[in-house]
């Protein structure tokens, strides 16, 4: 069956337009709901404005107060604003608009990413039906996943990951439908500023223009426009000076508009493009260590060291069952199926559509990869499950009942994904409190210091507090050991020197990796780590002399993550080994009774006979402490020991009404004890801010 014979609507470009707009201010107004849920939230709020809701977001935010107010001139970590876009588009907007940076980064996210129902609308247009990309934009532009990284606060490159591709994609669709030269340019131009705006994207575009390439090969061999398009393309893929790209592109562009140079001369022209775009610019191997990255995870391994790589502990890479990936893309399983069945029908019938594939594939690919790649297949599956409606459509007669038909089973695709919107209440990256530290933080010291912490919280506390840290949300190297071993170690003057060796470890190397400069990793004079650690525990050290002041940043939303931070340092270096797992468990929702405190997943304290059961396990109490939160920022301590040969002990925060199941190793370890008991050693260390959300040193040597 061909779409085109189905006449619903009016096709012309005046029609078209009205739909996109319809469709743009549809996708606007559902990302709006997040906002009318948290705009109550106080605590939700900075500068008289809602704050954004991804981590990631504070590395580009800081970037552009790096560019508007001069702010980070000592962060080595932070882009150019001419080099990334989401950094360029947010100056411009901030510089320009009477928007705040803060208001900017709210909601530059739904601004931009609903475009995507442009090329949507396009290509059901291309095929015949503006209407038909209309209802297949509706669905496109809100389902799960491009809903989630894509809402009003996610202000990330997710914004455009989904939605450029979606336009290369009706290009090359255009170029095959229409043979209009314009089509080729429009592609070319679009692949060669797709890693300005999402750099991370490169594999997919690779992949993109590699079946281009060999589809028009396989099919279109003896037309001129097969060659003049692979040539564009290549140059446009090929790791090469911007500036330079775009000089070749449109002049290339001219030429062959103006002259015919012969099927033989662009074969051979095309078939050098290819061969220096696969050499120059390792596109086998960039795929492989993409998918490697999600694929293979464990313990480094090879010459050096064996460090535990990040990649184990991010949720949205770990592997997803089928249910969750259909939830993702489709809103449920049956939607992924129907959209499965006619992306198929829609080959058959349009055979270019297989060009789509890679968005496809990699949406299956989540499947092992992780949550984050579902997003790219949103809008195609959108595209082919409302295909799938019309062409169960064909068989009523009545156009006005048949378009009823495809907007009630639309209707039925929205549903699921609405009311997910609707539960999907996420907060805010940090809360009111929290940034409240950071900004005094910002006026203590210089913007040359630097911060210990776990890298979830690198970014904002470059945003907010104005200073450096060790790790962050994009730094994901072997300095990761460093952090945890000083967050989690049992010795306060170990995490002290450490941080210090660390940071100017870190600056006197040009911003290499600490680790590897302490632990001269790989190279032959290698540090047998163990002994030099318990040399910073217990030995003399010389310590370097202090050029910058650090700050150890404790919050106390690192308690739910504890154990993840823990794993880092919990393995032998030498062998990669890891050793036992401390015990650690926190327990929000629990059930006191006389004879018994439950604390959920089979872990529960009797109180009559003072142990501890742990599944199966029946272990002695060691000790019982209660804290409780003081005006001043302290806490009081209130322990009451039970058996000295007990390995486990039960904490009870008792402002915060949560209980600690912990051994020795986690009860010892610095941020428990720094945070928790706000126990710290005075000869190492200042108290800067002391609050019931965040406890931040100051590090004395």
């Amino acid at each position: 069956m061909n779409i085109r014979k189905i006449e619903l609507g009016d096709n012309r470009l005046g029609f078209a337009l009205l739909l996109m707009a319809v469709a743009y201010l549809f996708s606007i107004g559902i990302r709006m709901i997040w906002v009318s849920q948290m705009g109550g939230i106080e605590a939700y709020h900075w500068n008289g404005q809602l704050m954004i809701n991804t981590n990631d977001g504070y590395y580009f935010g800081a970037a552009a107060q790096k560019a508007l107010y001069g702010l980070h001139q000592f962060n080595p970590r932070l882009p150019d604003w001419l080099s990334s876009g989401v950094v360029f588009f947010t100056v411009l907007m901030t510089k320009y608009t009477p928007f705040s940076l803060d208001t900017v980064m709210l909601y530059l996210p739904a601004v931009v990413s609903s475009i995507v129902v442009v090329p949507v609308i396009l290509i059901g247009r291309l095929y015949g039906s503006a209407l038909f990309g209309f209802f297949a934009a509706l669905i496109g532009s809100i389902a799960w996943s491009y809903y989630n990284r894509t809402m009003v606060g996610y202000y990330d490159t997710d914004m455009f990951s989904a939605m450029m591709p979606m336009f290369i994609l009706y290009f090359l669709l255009a170029m095959l439908e229409t043979e209009r030269p314009r089509y080729m340019l429009l592609a070319a131009l679009t692949i060669m500023i797709y890693p300005f705006l999402y750099d991370s994207g490169l594999s997919l575009i690779y992949a993109m223009g590699l079946l281009y390439m060999g589809y028009m090969v396989l099919f279109h061999r003896n037309d001129r426009f097969t060659y003049e398009s692979i040539i564009l393309i290549a140059i446009a893929l090929m790791p090469i000076p911007t500036v330079i790209k775009l000089v070749l592109i449109v002049g290339l562009y001219l030429l062959f508009t103006r002259v015919e140079l012969g099927r033989r001369n662009l074969m051979i022209a095309s078939g050098v493009s290819v061969l220096l775009f696969l050499v120059f610019g390792n596109v086998f191997g960039l795929i492989y260590a993409k998918v490697a990255t999600y694929l293979f995870r464990g313990v480094e391994e090879g010459k050096g060291l064996h460090f535990y790589e990040v990649a184990q502990t991010v949720r949205e890479a770990g592997r997803i069952p089928f249910e969750v990936m259909a939830n993702r893309i489709s809103g449920s399983v049956p939607g992924v199926l129907a959209a499965l069945l006619g992306y198929v029908l829609l080959v058959i019938r349009h055979r270019g559509f297989i060009l789509a594939l890679p968005l496809i594939g990699i949406g299956i690919f989540s499947l092992w990869g992780g949550l984050r790649f579902t997003v790219y297949a949103v809008p195609v599956a959108a595209i082919s499950v409302v295909y799938l409606f019309y062409t169960i459509g064909k068989f009523i007669d009545n156009t006005a009942a048949r378009v009823g038909v495809v907007a009630a089973l639309t209707a039925a695709m929205l549903y699921p994904n609405i009311t997910h919107i609707v539960g999907y209440k996420v907060p805010t990256v940090f809360n009111k409190a929290e940034v409240k530290t950071l900004d005094r933080l910002s006026k203590v010291g210089s913007e040359k210091d630097y911060v210990i912490s776990w890298w979830d919280y690198g970014y904002p506390i470059w945003y907010y507090g104005d200073k450096n840290t060790l790790v962050d949300g994009g730094k994901h190297n072997h300095d990761n050991f460093i952090a945890s071993e000083i967050l989690t170690g049992n010795s306060q003057l170990e995490a002290a020197r450490l941080s210090r060796l660390a940071i100017e470890a870190y600056v006197d190397s040009n911003y290499t990796v600490a680790a590897d400069v302490l632990f001269k990793n790989g190279k032959p004079d290698q540090v047998d780590v163990n002994t030099y650690l318990e040399t910073l525990r217990y030995g003399d050290v010389d310590m370097p002399k202090a050029t910058r002041d650090i700050f150890f940043f404790l919050p106390y939303r690192m308690m739910d993550i504890l154990p993840t931070v823990n794993v880092f340092s919990n393995l032998d270096l030498e062998t990669g080994h890891a050793y036992a797992r401390p015990f650690f468990y926190a327990a929000r929702n629990f059930q006191d009774s006389k004879t018994m405190i439950n604390f959920g997943q089979g872990v529960a304290l009797d109180k009559r006979t003072g142990k501890i059961r742990i599944g199966r396990q029946e272990l002695p109490l060691k000790a019982f402490y209660t804290v409780t939160q003081k005006k001043d920022g302290t806490v009081a301590v209130q322990s009451q020991l039970n058996d000295m040969q007990g390995r486990v002990s039960v904490v009870f925060m008792a402002s915060y009404r949560r209980f600690l199941i912990l051994d020795d190793r986690m009860l010892n370890s610095n941020y428990i004890q720094m945070f928790v008991f706000g126990k710290y050693d005075p000869k190492l260390f200042e108290p800067v801010e002391l609050t019931p959300f965040v406890k931040i040193y100051k590090v004395k040597i």
